[in-house]
């Protein structure tokens, strides 16, 4: 299917994040020494949501493109919103601008003018923390996912579809999540089928560097690797044209999958798996 309808108020999107937050998320990162997963993960998805609101500002305010949902699974399993979103599936893009849990000052570096780096003092919206606690429970996380996109695609029938991104660092512990999966990547909208795209982190760095875009099993290590790759949807057309602008070695067969993404890779990845397009 063509996943090319536009992206307006009127015809609004979703974004469904599923957050591994069992025990293995307090490891290091792969390249990030001393950095826990959970938290930098945490910093990663906060700043692409701050993105998306910057994105839907206009004069008028925020428009409502996107609605947005953050889904944790751990020792508990559900939304992960804090703060007066707490408890809320998916919520517009204007209430996320509006309700962030709260505001952090910040660090980053800015150009000095003269060739050098210089710090700056910036606001930091966040709207949930990182966790780390409890097994994988991947099929159950899926499961409520599933619920949540038939309610959405059944109200939004004619809207670009769903596209929910699953950060994993382990393997399922409630068993094989593969019938789980399709069942979500069955549910559509007359724009085509809700797209899962899988993330997986690694506590070891790639000698040859993260897999970005996986276009097929052979360069993937262990069958779970390969199961996430299997779950996982090829990119759109429009995805395709993006990524390779900016650079991305892919082809049609490139799925929405990445494996041992450092935090460089993981930006990336949700960079592109993130570009719809189409927007008005």
């Amino acid at each position: 299917m063509p996943h090319t309808a536009e992206i307006s108020r009127a015809n609004p999107t979703c974004f469904l994040f599923l957050l591994d937050q069992s025990g293995s998320m307090a490891e290091a990162l792969a390249g990030e020494a001393g950095k826990r997963k959970a938290d930098k993960v945490a910093d990663v998805i906060n700043k692409f949501l701050q993105n998306l609101v910057l994105k839907c500002s206009k004069n008028e305010g925020v428009r409502n493109w996107f609605h947005v949902g953050v889904l944790g699974y751990g020792a508990n399993v559900g939304p992960a919103f804090g703060g007066s979103l707490g408890g809320r599936d998916l919520v517009p893009i204007s209430e996320v601008a509006s309700y962030p849990m709260r505001l952090e000052e910040r660090t980053k570096k800015i150009d000095d003018g003269a060739g050098g780096l210089v710090d700056q003092k910036v606001k930091f919206p966040v709207w949930f923390d990182a966790v780390s606690n409890g097994g994988t429970p991947m099929c159950q996380v899926l499961g409520q996912a599933l619920n949540i996109l038939s309610d959405w695609t059944s109200k939004n029938q004619t809207g670009f579809p769903p596209i929910v991104i699953n950060i994993t660092d382990g393997e399922s512990t409630d068993g094989d999540p593969t019938s789980a999966a399709d069942a979500l990547k069955a549910l559509a909208t007359t724009d085509g089928n809700v797209l899962l795209f899988n993330a997986h982190l690694s506590s070891n760095a790639n000698s040859s560097g993260p897999i970005l875009f996986a276009s097929s099993e052979e360069s993937l290590p262990d069958d779970h690797a390969k199961l996430l790759f299997r779950m996982s949807s090829p990119l759109t057309e429009n995805m395709l044209n993006y990524a390779k602008q900016e650079g991305f070695n892919v082809t049609p067969g490139s799925r929405g999958y990445v494996f041992q993404a450092d935090l460089h890779g993981l930006i990336n990845f949700l960079d592109v798996g993130t570009r719809p397009g189409n927007l008005r």
